[in-house]
C-alpha cells in the first residue's frame, strides 16, 4: 500500500496554528488594487481562520485526519 500523500496545493494555502485551528490568507490582493480602498486592501493583508464547515475537508487534504 503506498503512502498517502498531503495535497501540494493545500499544504502550500493553509497553516495549522498551536490550537489546531486553519489559517489561511485572503483572496482579491493580487492585481486590480486602485478601485479598491486602503481600508479593504489592508483588511485583505491579514490572515484569517477557515471556516467550520470547510476544517475537515481541509484536514483530510492535509492528511491530519
Amino acid at each position: 500500500m503506498p503512502k498517502m500523500k498531503t495535497k501540494s496545493s493545500a499544504k502550500k494555502r493553509f497553516k495549522l496554528t498551536g490550537t489546531g485551528k486553519i489559517k489561511r490568507k485572503h483572496a482579491f490582493k493580487s492585481h486590480i488594487l486602485t478601485k479598491k480602498s486602503k481600508k479593504r486592501k489592508l483588511a485583505l493583508t491579514h490572515t484569517t481562520l477557515v471556516h467550520k464547515s470547510d476544517e475537515n475537508s481541509i484536514k483530510e487534504q492535509l492528511r491530519l485526519k
